[in-house]
């Protein structure tokens, strides 16, 4: 006889009295049988099944973004104008999925998307003016982000931000601050371009000649593109050679010297120059040119003009002399020093280089085309031209953007 007793599922509890152990075992086996039997279709059919239903999902979204793709690719044949090619991918893509015309987002569509773009970006001062008139049916430049009890810079006319603006840019015609600060806010962005600001601008550089803007589309266009020498730094031009020095007194050696100077050119919205030959280093020299009413010893100051010849290069011509005060004031400090005349000659020194372009910037380069002296004597008006031979030592003058000549505004534009 075989007593089963069940405290578990899955614990049996069994006791053996006076039977054999051949149909114990046969019981014991059986039952065991039956109950796995019982346990395995529910254990294996909730695992199989969840899988089965992630498996086919998957399928299914791989084959409707397989779809979409080819729909997209029937939309650029089609609009490229190759119709057969088009026709081609709509039916692959149909045969897919049926209804995949209608599953498709065409605004999250990233063709349409950057067609539009695109077409916002070529436009961008009148999409941004459209943006501005659409609040609240009045043009409003800008908004307070935060709250403030202050009064924001929005609540300002639009004539007064736009002489805020004529500020910015100064007299020194530093377009590139306002260039920074279009950046602030798509209203900064309208005002920064407005075509007066780089009208008044292209005016101070090239003067009535450019009234015109042909062939330009814009006064901007014209500012950026056209070839002008630049305000908001000094070009620089570094000489160094290797001269012969005087015998020794027992002729035993004959010492070598090695030169470096440097040259500065310095131009101005007005039509002024600086210009200054000196061996002192770029770190020392280049914040004494920041005004025109630099002292510095040897410093010559004159004009520049423009000029565009049939070769189609820009050239610029200077003329630069030494002030009158700085002559006269040299004269008495040598006359009680020893007895020589006052200068009856007036010397000029005329410079004649071709504006150029290298590297990542633009306008930056200056070669020196001519260069020559000019005497002028006062008692029979004779004039005395020195012509020097540009070679090797005159070496290019390159543009070092310096900060600090735009940091303060004198005057508005």
């Amino acid at each position: 006889d075989v007593k089963v007793s069940c405290s578990s599922p899955y614990v049996i509890h069994f006791a053996v009295h006076n039977s054999s152990w051949d149909s114990m075992f046969c019981n014991l086996s059986a039952f065991r049988a039956k109950w796995m039997s019982e346990l395995q279709p529910s254990s294996g059919g909730k695992k199989s099944v969840p899988k089965a239903a992630d498996l086919k999902r998957r399928q299914e979204i791989a084959k409707e973004e397989k779809a979409r793709e080819l729909f997209l690719k029937a939309v650029e044949e089609e609009q490229s104008g190759a119709v057969y090619e088009a026709i081609k991918y709509y039916k692959s893509a149909m045969q897919l999925v049926p209804d995949i015309e209608f599953k498709i987002n065409y605004r999250g569509n990233s063709y349409l998307e950057d067609n539009e773009n695109d077409r916002k970006i070529d436009d961008l001062l009148t999409y941004f003016q459209q943006q501005l008139t659409l609040c609240d049916g009045t043009m409003k430049l800008c908004e307070p982000e935060t709250d403030t009890t202050q009064l924001h810079i929005s609540a300002l006319p639009f004539e007064v931000l736009m002489y805020i603006f004529r500020w910015v840019v100064s007299c020194d015609l530093d377009l590139r601050a306002l260039e920074q600060l279009s950046l602030v806010c798509r209203g900064f962005y309208i005002c920064a371009r407005d075509p007066e600001i780089w009208r008044s601008a292209c005016l101070r550089v090239w003067g009535r000649s450019c009234t015109k803007m042909l062939p330009f589309s814009s006064w901007r266009e014209m500012f950026l593109e056209k070839p002008r020498v630049r305000f908001d730094g000094v070009y620089i031009s570094k000489t160094s050679y290797i001269r012969q020095g005087e015998e020794s007194l027992d002729g035993f050696y004959r010492a070598w010297h090695q030169v470096e100077y440097y040259r500065y050119l310095r131009f101005f919205p007005d039509g002024q120059v600086m210009m200054l030959t000196t061996p002192e280093d770029p770190l020392v020299t280049v914040p004494r040119l920041r005004s025109k009413n630099s002292r510095v010893d040897s410093i010559m100051f004159g004009h520049y003009r423009l000029s565009q010849d049939t070769d189609n290069q820009t050239k610029v011509y200077v003329v630069v002399s030494k002030r009158k005060e700085e002559k006269v004031a040299e004269y008495q400090r040598s006359r009680f020093c020893r007895r020589s005349p006052a200068p009856e000659a007036e010397r000029a020194f005329h410079v004649g280089l071709q504006l150029s372009s290298g590297g990542r910037q633009r306008f930056n380069k200056l070669v020196w085309i001519h260069h020559s002296c000019r005497i002028t004597y006062r008692s029979t008006g004779e004039t005395v031209v020195t012509a020097f031979d540009v070679d090797k030592m005159y070496t290019p003058l390159l543009f070092a953007r310096v900060k600090s000549y735009t940091a303060f505004s004198e005057h508005p534009l």
